[in-house]
């Protein structure tokens, strides 16, 4: 029987959330679901399981079969910061689906949101009322991420390690369409092989869908397309690029999208 359900990304904010939420109910009927965009870190992956035998719930994958690109593919679009179509399809869409076959109304759902955060946290609460979504982060003792990830090697975890790398976010490799140049900067300098995987696949769409990329370029008050190969050449040659634009994706905290339904 399903008592209580955590929409578990891999990263270190769900497993706090679940972690927090059993301490206080028990983890006796808990389930952790998991929406695998099979491109995920492999020591996420690894974390994913050491985790969830941590809290004592059952992990549940759901794997819809694509990788992100693929579905880009099928869809005829790249993604961006304001469309979506991998997390809506990879994640949102498997989760919702899962959520209604095994959950009532009643059934707790734990979202991995934190504190400073919470306004997400108040519109997914206002987007679909007749779910129980909580969020244990939001409330006090309030903890930060960097607290998180001190809670979790004393519990005797190793977080993910993209965390130690600098990455907002330890969930698809690193590669986010909602990402900024600073998130691509970070991904090109930690696994560039990976980096250049995704060059090559946002080139072979851009001879399909013309001049759309993932990221934008907002200089001198414009807005155009600025490819995953110009921004590798920007940073090969030192050019400026916007340090602080780390962007990202809701991911599972955005699942009560109208895409969803």
């Amino acid at each position: 029987m399903v008592k209580s359900v955590v929409m578990f990304s891999s990263g270190i904010s769900s497993w706090a959330a679940a972690k927090r939420y059993a301490g206080e109910h028990g983890a006796k009927g808990m389930v952790l679901v998991f929406a695998d965009t099979l491109i995920e870190d492999a020591d996420n992956y690894r974390f994913l399981y050491e985790a969830a035998e941590n809290i004592g719930g059952r992990l549940e994958i759901l794997r819809e079969g694509r990788p992100p690109w693929e579905v880009m593919k099928d869809k005829q679009i790249i993604g961006n910061s304001r469309i979506d179509p991998c997390s809506d399809i990879l994640k949102r869409r498997p989760l919702h689906r899962w959520q209604k076959e095994n959950c009532g109304p009643e059934t707790p759902i734990i979202l991995g949101i934190c504190f400073d955060e919470e306004q997400r946290y108040s519109r997914i609460k206002d987007r679909s009322p007749e779910w129980n979504y909580l969020a244990p982060l939001c409330e006090k003792p309030w903890i930060s991420k960097r607290d998180t990830l001190a809670w979790a090697r004393r519990e005797g975890l190793t977080p993910p390690r993209m965390y130690e790398m600098g990455f907002p976010h330890a969930n698809c490799g690193g590669f986010c369409i909602k990402g900024g140049h600073a998130s691509f900067a970070l991904l090109l300098r930690h696994f560039p092989d990976r980096f250049m995987h995704h060059e090559r696949e946002e080139e072979k769409m851009r001879e399909i869908v013309g001049n759309h990329s993932i990221l934008k370029d907002r200089r001198n008050g414009q807005s155009n397309p600025l490819t995953l190969r110009a921004l590798r050449e920007r940073i090969e040659s030192n050019q400026e690029i916007d340090e602080f634009d780390l962007g990202g994706c809701g991911g599972i905290g955005a699942m009560t999208q109208e895409a969803e339904s």
